[in-house]
């Protein structure tokens, strides 16, 4: 008997942030909330929060292209927060730099923007 064909599910899905220097990107991540584990070689790690991960691997970006990425708000990734509310709350306590506000949006639901010394503009957090 042959077995009826599974149908393929993707489990997980992590974004690579290219980071400047590693050790700085881990301690800026943790204070969102992510734990880390031993890096590998020295240039890559990954984190975990709430089941989900995100890698950081050091390779230095180009300067004048991350400036324009952040002019124009061109971002690495988005986060969607159940609680978006006490998330800002957490960031702002543990010293995250917030770009952009916690704020409504056009389109119902609420977001800001976070970025810092990690050298890797990370994300938008939103929430409907």
């Amino acid at each position: 008997m042959i077995a009826p064909e599974k149908k393929p599910r993707v489990t997980s899905f992590a974004p690579q942030f290219l980071v400047d220097d590693l050790a700085r990107s881990i301690a800026y991540y943790e204070k969102l909330g992510f734990a880390f584990g031993e890096p590998w070689n020295g240039f890559y790690a990954i984190g975990q929060l709430d089941g989900l991960e995100l890698h950081l691997k050091e390779a230095p970006k180009y300067d004048p292209e991350r400036q324009h990425r952040r002019e124009h708000e061109h971002l690495d990734a988005a986060a969607g927060v159940d609680g978006i509310e006490a998330f800002y709350a957490r960031c702002m306590a543990n010293g995250a730099q917030i770009i952009k506000p916690l704020t409504a949006t056009a389109w119902g639901t609420k977001d800001f923007y976070i970025g810092g010394s990690a050298r890797a503009l990370p994300d938008s957090a939103s929430s409907l």
